[in-house]
């Protein structure tokens, strides 16, 4: 279990977590730099848009991940059953020279 202290947009708290405090500090980094590129870009001043923003920043890049994710499972799957297919056609064929 990990402590991670938070000091980000004018705010300070800590939190508890189920994770290692590399895992979380990780996360934090992480979020830090979204944050302040968000804070660079879009020239925001109040905190909590900032935070919301980031966070939206975030969950688009989740989903994005997770479509390539789903996208390349799909193409495994298609190959794989070409790949079947070929190899119960071979067994076939050697079955039908043999009978």
């Amino acid at each position: 279990m990990g402590n991670l202290q938070i000091d980000l947009l004018g705010t300070s708290f800590s939190i508890q977590a189920n994770e290692s405090p590399e895992y979380l500090e990780k996360l934090l980094d992480y979020y830090r730099k979204v944050v302040n590129q968000v804070d660079k870009e879009a020239k925001i001043k109040d905190p909590l848009k900032v935070a919301i923003i980031s966070g939206v920043m975030i969950c688009d890049e989740l989903c994005k991940e997770k479509q390539k994710l789903q996208f390349t499972n799909q193409t495994i799957n298609k190959q794989d059953l070409v790949e079947a297919e070929e190899i119960a056609l071979r067994i076939i064929e050697n079955i039908d020279k043999v009978i």
